[in-house]
């Protein structure tokens, strides 16, 4: 098949975080597939198609850039951070496995880009420096008591814990049930990072102790970071640091 899928990370917003890998993608393909947002952070240029869906689609849109790589089309998939990271390359893969047994002979790559994770951890020192785990609190394809289950044991096994799409306007109950979990498990002074927007013109950071947190200080555009017990806050007049040390008693 003369035809290729890559599924590219743009990073988490600014343009410089986009790896030279995606962007020489991108100046290859001739379609661009993807959430509207995302595939609206892609320059237009002639011979360039783009196709938009909603965020929910993902299976479908996943299908249609597969056939269009079948018919011989240069098909990048976009997604913001890394494709790999709660994002549409799993989503390609699952539509690839259950599809035609001709797709199985496609050149598919999937190419890393900067996750809103290692974002904003690097805007606030290194607070996933040692052991850390990456939940996704959506409820969407995943039932809420296995997200409460992982939740206390992670808090159990004393990992740093970076949350993606914390709360939503059609569930904003269920992260303050998270911090209710969180301040059982955890107690009151462990920090938590809120990072908004990060990269962006509009980013801003907040550090404060657990017990301070209050569910209004996250939405979708925000990375939650939770501190290990060993995690620290160093005040400096440039703002504060926050690591966690990489080792471990």
């Amino acid at each position: 098949m003369s035809g290729w899928l890559a599924i590219a990370g743009l990073g988490p917003g600014d343009e410089t975080l986009v790896t030279p890998e995606a962007s020489a993608a991108l100046d290859a393909a001739t379609d661009v597939i993807g959430y509207g947002p995302y595939v609206a952070r892609v320059a237009p240029r002639a011979g360039l198609r783009f196709h938009a869906s909603d965020n929910r689609v993902e299976l479908e849109r996943a299908a249609h850039a597969l056939s269009l790589a079948a018919e011989g089309r240069r098909v990048v998939v976009v997604s913001s951070g890394d494709p790999g990271v709660f994002a549409m390359a799993a989503a390609v893969f699952e539509a690839w496995e259950q599809g035609p047994a001709d797709w199985r002979e496609l050149d598919i790559r999937v190419l890393p880009g900067i996750t809103a994770m290692l974002a904003a951890s690097a805007r606030a020192g290194a607070p996933l420096g040692h052991d850390f785990c990456a939940i996704n609190l959506s409820d969407n394809l995943k039932p809420w008591e296995l997200i409460e289950r992982r939740l206390r044991l992670t808090a159990e096994a004393d990992f740093a814990m970076a949350f993606y799409n914390p709360r939503s306007k059609a569930r904003p109950e269920g992260f303050a049930r998270v911090l209710e979990i969180l301040r059982e498990a955890c107690g009151p002074e462990r920090p938590i990072l809120f990072a908004r927007a990060v990269s962006t013109p509009e980013e801003v950071l907040t550090i404060v102790p657990l017990a301070e947190a209050r569910a209004e200080m996250a939405d979708m555009r925000t990375m939650v970071i939770v501190g290990s017990s060993r995690t620290r806050l160093v005040a400096r007049d440039r703002g504060p640091v926050l690591y966690t040390p990489r080792w471990a008693e």
